[in-house]
């Protein structure tokens, strides 16, 4: 299976942020990558929590009603 070669794209970056980035001898597009990615994720972590979050009150209101399950056998 071959990989399919990277687009190519142009962006505007903060000119002192990037001359401070080549200053450190960063790898610029890795490091842009790298961020890109980490905002996909934190994006789809974001959207999780919103589609789960009357499945996560229902849990805690039962939990407030009825206790921890099985708390009886904790040892702390």
């Amino acid at each position: 299976m071959s990989q399919k070669p990277p687009m190519r794209e142009t962006i505007a970056v903060n000119s002192k942020l990037m001359a401070r980035a080549l200053d450190l001898k960063l790898d610029v597009v890795r490091a842009a990558e790298a961020g890109i990615d980490r905002a996909i994720q934190d994006e789809k972590e974001r959207l999780w929590r919103l589609e789960n979050a009357e499945g996560f009150e229902a849990a805690n209101d039962w939990v407030a009603r009825n206790g921890l399950p099985l708390n009886r056998f904790r040892t702390f």
